[in-house]
């Protein structure tokens, strides 16, 4: 499953978890369970919204008792910890200023160090796939305040993001993106909005700060349309789920659920929502699978040196396979080409392996999709021994291969050549339950 975000009006926190629980409406109750188990006071409610042109969803938080600012919202800038005025951790603290994000959303006045809330979020009772999820996501958060800002993460402290409805709104969309184990994301080209927005560091241009590091690499564009447009915790979800490649465009697919996610903010002539679309990929190319291809020269590794790292490569999680080839370089030098061949997810922690496994110091790689044929691992008994056999489907008819290292204690080429054709004789004849 593939999901692509189509931002019309923009993206924030609450937006996201919005569209997804309007496509997803049974994953509602473990929204809410897993809120609570981060603040016992939080509740959450999903409610149908329609603007007169499109109708959805809006994502809605409340706490009793609990101060959330002048508005219901939930955007973010942490605020370092050498501001001018002393603060007490151990509890929330008013700002008098006010913040509109362009979705309407003004901001809670809470503040709370990057430390602490990673440690609420530690000692949650939360499933450790959403706990990892809410932690990653505040973590880019507070990488970019930290290199606005000029200080060391672990010196960044939250003001609106410190707030109740915040932090709902990143244990929400944490929960979702745990829950639905989708295989990849992509997002439309953003909005970028313009004007100035008013925070507890004075005005500040739009995009904010964090955001544009956030965003850094992802495509934009500028409808006309003023106002904060994409929320420092809009991006930082986008980074968390796009980070790896950015400029994906939406892949082909069957499209199966959508779902609308409304802020609160009227836009001029335009839907303040966020879109989901869900596409099943493998359904719509039956035979057909995304792979990345890694490929580099080596004059520098000996040969046996080489032989092993490539085993080690070949061991590495979702490197499929591992390919070299004899090539003439520069002055008539020989040199092994590579070839490797990965799956998308896996890019990354492949060429890092490929660094670290090889002597090359650059390489190159792109994006391909390939076409593989039905086929099924089967293991028949010859002669008291088992032998694995690949049965393939062919458009000419079904064929099989018998492991060769199964043979190779069978002395003589004739020897071993009659076992492979008898197990794979019986591999494509006998019935399963007579193997």
């Amino acid at each position: 499953m593939h999901i692509h975000l189509d931002a019309l009006g923009g993206v924030a926190g609450d937006m996201f978890a919005a569209a997804l629980l309007d496509a997803f409406p049974e994953h509602q109750a473990g929204v809410s369970a897993s809120i609570r188990a981060v603040d016992g006071r939080i509740a959450c409610a999903v409610r149908a919204h329609n603007d007169g042109i499109l109708s959805g969803a809006r994502f809605a938080v409340s706490a009793p008792g609990v101060e959330p600012g002048p508005a219901p919202h939930r955007h973010d800038h942490p605020a370092r910890h050498d501001h001018p005025h002393p603060h007490d951790h151990a509890h929330d603290h008013a700002h008098d200023h006010a913040h509109d994000d362009g979705h309407g959303h003004g901001h809670g006045h809470g503040h709370r160090p990057w430390s602490e809330i990673r440690a609420a979020l530690e000692a949650a009772d939360l499933a450790p796939a959403v706990r990892a999820q809410a932690l990653a996501i505040f973590g880019h958060l507070a990488a970019a305040e930290a290199r606005v800002h000029g200080i060391a993460v672990e010196a960044v402290a939250f003001h609106e993001v410190g707030a109740f409805d915040s932090i709902a709104d990143i244990v929400a969309a944490a929960h979702l993106i745990a829950a639905l184990g989708v295989r990849s994301w992509s997002v439309s080209a953003l909005p970028l909005g313009s004007g100035r927005v008013r925070t507890q560091h004075g005005p500040l241009p739009v995009p904010a700060p964090a955001t544009t590091l956030l965003l850094e690499g992802f495509s934009t564009l500028d409808d006309g349309v003023p106002g904060e447009r994409v929320t420092p915790t809009g991006a930082a979800i986008l980074r968390h789920l796009c980070g790896e490649d950015p400029g994906r465009g939406r892949p082909r697919g069957i499209l199966g659920r959508t779902g609308i996610g409304f802020g609160t903010k009227v836009l001029p002539g335009l839907s303040n929502c966020l879109r989901v679309l869900v596409l099943d990929e493998a359904a719509a190319r039956p035979g057909r699978r995304d792979l990345a291809v890694i490929a580099f020269e080596i004059d520098d590794q000996s040969g046996e040196d080489l032989a092993m790292g490539l085993d080690r490569l070949r061991g590495e999680p979702g490197i499929l396979d591992v390919v070299q080839a004899p090539v003439l370089g520069k002055k008539g030098r020989m040199m092994a080409r590579i070839q490797v061949l990965v799956r998308p997810e896996s890019l990354e922690a492949a060429i890092a392996a490929c660094f670290r496994e090889t002597t090359t110091i650059g390489l190159r790689y792109h994006r391909v999709e390939g076409a593989v044929l039905d086929r099924e691992a089967r293991t028949v008994d010859h002669a008291g021994r088992p032998v694995r056999v690949k049965v393939v489907d062919r458009p000419g008819g079904r064929t099989a291969k018998a492991e060769a290292d199964d043979a190779r204690d069978h002395a003589g080429h004739a020897a071993r050549a009659r076992l492979r054709r008898e197990a794979e004789r019986l591999a494509l004849t006998v019935p399963e339950e007579e193997r």
